[in-house]
C-alpha cells in the first residue's frame, strides 16, 4: 500500500511555470507506476501524464504535450510534474495517483491510490 501527498500548487499568471511534487510513503514505491490527473470545476477528472516504475517511459495528454514533464526520483519516493507555459485552461485541482504495475493507463479507474489534490490556478 502507498500513501500520496501532493504539493506545489498555487496561483500563477498565464505563461508562467509551476512544479508539482507528489511524496509517497512506503519502501516499495519503485514497484508503482504513477500518473497525474486534474479536475476543473464541473468537469470530469482527466488524464494529464503517466510514468512507469523506473521513470524510463512517459506519456502525456495531447493538451499538455510539449509543456508539461513528468519525472520521478525513486530514491526520494517522489514524482514531479513540471508545468511550463501555463494557460488559464490548465486551472484545476491536480491529483497524483499510483498503481502497482509497470505502467498505468489514461483512465482514472486504472489507479488504486490517490492523493488529496493540490489547486493550480492560472490567471489570464
Amino acid at each position: 500500500q502507498v500513501q500520496l501527498e501532493e504539493s506545489g500548487g498555487g496561483l500563477v499568471q498565464a505563461g508562467g511555470s509551476l512544479r508539482l511534487s507528489c511524496a509517497a510513503s512506503g519502501r516499495t514505491f519503485s514497484s508503482y507506476a504513477t500518473g497525474w490527473f486534474r479536475q476543473a470545476p464541473g468537469k470530469a477528472r482527466e488524464f494529464v501524464a503517466a510514468i512507469n516504475r523506473s521513470g524510463g517511459s512517459t506519456y502525456y495528454a495531447d493538451s499538455v504535450k510539449g509543456r508539461f514533464t513528468i519525472s520521478r526520483d525513486n530514491a526520494k519516493n517522489t514524482v514531479y510534474l513540471q508545468m511550463n507555459s501555463l494557460k488559464p485552461e490548465d486551472t484545476a485541482v491536480y491529483y497524483c495517483s499510483a498503481v502497482q504495475a509497470e505502467l498505468g493507463g489514461r483512465s482514472w479507474y486504472q489507479y488504486d491510490y490517490w492523493g488529496q489534490g493540490t489547486q493550480v490556478t492560472v490567471s489570464s
